[in-house]
């Protein structure tokens, strides 16, 4: 991924605190996916949906190995931010 898109995902992941913010991060992620297809490792639907469970399978584990606390029992945008970028490589 370009620095520049790169910048403009994760700013996205780390600035999602409203529905809002969600969408529009949702915007970015489609528009990187139809002019950047090469740096998307699951690029189809099928790949997309086995990466995004396995991440969901074992995010606790990604949240404890990042030092981030996220309440899984009630997530917020940024986990379903999280969740989307995951499941693209």
């Amino acid at each position: 991924m370009s620095d520049d898109a790169c910048d403009a995902l994760v700013g996205r992941r780390e600035a999602a605190a409203t529905k809002a913010d969600f969408v529009e991060f949702l915007r970015l992620l489609l528009s990187n996916h139809r002019n950047r297809p090469e740096e998307w490792e699951n690029a189809t639907l099928p790949d997309f949906l086995e990466a995004l469970q396995g991440f969901a399978e074992d995010m606790e584990g990604y949240y404890r190995n990042a030092g981030v606390e996220a309440d899984l029992s009630k997530p917020g945008w940024r986990v379903f931010v999280d969740l989307r970028l995951a499941a693209r490589v």
